[in-house]
């Protein structure tokens, strides 16, 4: 499947004003492509008790998955500033789960500029279940 990294960014830079980051103030969206096409977004969900904040990456992947998807193309992931987006470790590890090594994750800033990676390069040498075997 062709990707559309820049449809992919204008998803989930049109969802960005929908993050809830009040104590942060570092608004993130991300936007998905599944197998068959559909592209879900999310945003971060802060919450008082920093521990049980989501992240954007996390919400749009649930959100795939609870309509019964299972495997992510490419990630576009944008954040409200002029750095680039950089998963955290706990992004990376739910993206292995549902995410190729040679899937395509784009990091992205408020300022339309990214950078294209493979899943494998933002996570080498990932957990997986197989390495309980």
């Amino acid at each position: 499947m062709k990707i559309d990294e820049q449809q992919l960014f204008e998803q989930a830079k049109s969802v960005l004003e929908n993050a809830y980051a009040p104590y942060s103030k570092y608004q993130v969206s991300a936007a998905i492509v599944t197998e068959d096409g559909t592209i879900y977004t999310g945003v971060n969900i802060e919450n008082a008790s920093y521990g049980l904040t989501n992240c954007a990456e996390r919400t749009a992947i649930f959100k795939a998955v609870s309509e019964g998807h299972t495997s992510v193309e490419a990630i576009v992931i944008v954040n409200g500033t002029t750095e680039m987006s950089k998963p955290c470790g706990a992004c990376r590890q739910v993206m292995s789960e549902f995410m190729g090594p040679d899937s395509q994750v784009f990091l992205a800033n408020v300022n339309n500029d990214y950078h294209e990676f493979t899943f494998e390069q933002i996570l080498p040498l990932a957990f997986s279940d197989k390495d309980m075997d």
